[in-house]
């Protein structure tokens, strides 16, 4: 037996240290459409409850919208369940050719291409674009999936403060001898929720002749003023070279992803991108679903607009119950507790009192800044707002951190 009793007493030592940390994850069951108020069952064998969802990343509440549902049921009937194939060899339809039109439109670039996921999208294009005679600068708050596919890549890894331009154009100035360079942001910061300084970036690498990508999945539908995403909030479009983003989210919450942009740098991915070489693209059900999103933001801007009424709504009333927050003006808004165990022990007073919002620790985020990230959706009516308030409001005079500093939380519970 090559799974010795000794090698499992090593797992389950390491696992049971996590939970005696308070620092093991634990699933929740819904048994409802993901949606502002939801059913769950948690713990696993519990009744289930009914509460308000603080941390989907269903930003316009199109993931159990009727319109797209009906869209994916006509899609299921009319180009069947899935493609049993690659796209290279008998993997395409012509609606995953169309998909990727509108989206080139909608972002404002010259092509894309679909990935089934935006973390595979961001696992294949570093190693299809680049080469070892070149060299990737990254904010280092980026995406974990961004850093994976960093990796991966033969190109020199190196990195500048978070949003600080002075650094960034420090490295820009030290790397001028390699053939290319290609400097690596989020567009939203999915933990913290601010936002990359796109204008000045886009300003940097046109002064040092370098490309830039950026992640835009915590942007795309409903960041700028028609919810193109970071890009249009900045008055940058067409001026990144590089986009990946996620159909998971707003844009319907299914699945996929995409790189969209320069034209030869979508055909470098086309032809060597492993994710989208070796693994099956979205499914035609899906397909169909976002085809109707887009069509749903084209029309009007009404979700994206309600969305960020709500988010500030949110974050005003957080601010004046004396909560510590991240600064930012997107739905992302964390509630900043400094402390792993904290984090988790307020979740779930928040749950008891009918609020689902998850506790984020290491190695989610960094050390001693753990958080409860609060994410708010279009779906979202003031009713829901209000009682979530009241019981973060109770959740925080019971541990006794209203009006206190980071320091004072710190002090209190360690870090």
């Amino acid at each position: 037996m090559s799974y010795s009793e000794k090698t499992r007493g090593l797992y389950q030592s390491v696992i049971q240290g996590m939970k005696d940390a308070g620092l093991l994850k634990q699933e929740r069951y819904i048994h409802s459409p993901q949606a502002a108020e939801i059913e769950v069952e948690f713990p696993s064998g519990s009744a289930l409850k009914k509460v308000i969802n603080m941390c989907a990343n269903n930003y316009l509440g199109l993931s159990s919208h009727p319109e797209v549902v009906k869209a994916a049921h006509a899609g299921l009937d009319s180009r069947g369940y899935g493609m049993s194939s690659v796209r290279f060899i008998c993997g395409t339809q012509d609606i995953h050719r169309e998909l990727e039109q509108v989206t080139t439109k909608f972002l404002g670039t010259e092509d894309t291409i679909l990935f089934p996921s935006c973390m595979d999208a961001n696992a294949g294009v570093f190693e299809a674009i680049l080469t070892k005679d070149d060299v990737m600068i990254s904010d280092r708050l980026v995406h974990a999936s961004l850093i994976d596919g960093i990796r991966l890549c033969s190109a020199m890894q190196d990195t500048f403060k978070h949003s600080d331009m002075a650094h960034l154009e420090q490295k820009l100035e030290m790397h001028q001898d390699r053939r290319l360079r290609l400097v690596i942001t989020d567009g939203v910061f999915s933990m913290d929720g601010d936002t990359a300084k796109m204008d000045e970036m886009v300003a940097l690498c046109e002064k040092y002749d370098a490309m830039l990508l950026v992640d835009d999945s915590h942007s795309s539908g409903f960041i700028g003023k028609t919810g193109r995403g970071t890009h249009e909030k900045y008055g940058v479009v067409g001026k990144i070279d590089v986009i990946t983003t996620t159909f998971g989210k707003a844009l319907g919450g299914a699945t996929g992803g995409c790189v969209s942009g320069r034209k030869e740098l979508v055909e470098m991915c086309r032809q060597k991108a492993r994710p989208y070489l070796f693994s099956n693209t979205i499914a035609p059900v899906v397909v169909e679903g976002i085809l109707k999103v887009f069509e749903i933001l084209n029309a009007s801007t009404e979700r994206r607009d309600k969305l960020e009424r709500n988010a500030a709504y949110w974050r005003k009333g957080l601010q004046e119950a004396g909560f510590v927050l991240k600064e930012g003006d997107t739905p992302i808004v964390p509630v900043m507790l400094f402390n792993a165990k904290l984090a988790q022990d307020f979740s779930r007073a928040l749950y008891e009192d009918g609020v689902y919002a998850v506790g984020f620790f290491f190695p989610v985020v960094p050390q001693s800044q753990a958080r409860i990230r609060t994410q708010l959706s279009a779906g979202h009516e003031i009713h829901h707002l209000d009682k979530a308030l009241d019981a973060f409001v109770k959740a925080g005079k019971k541990f006794e951190i209203l009006g206190k500093t980071r320091q004072e939380i710190i002090d209190r519970f360690g870090m």
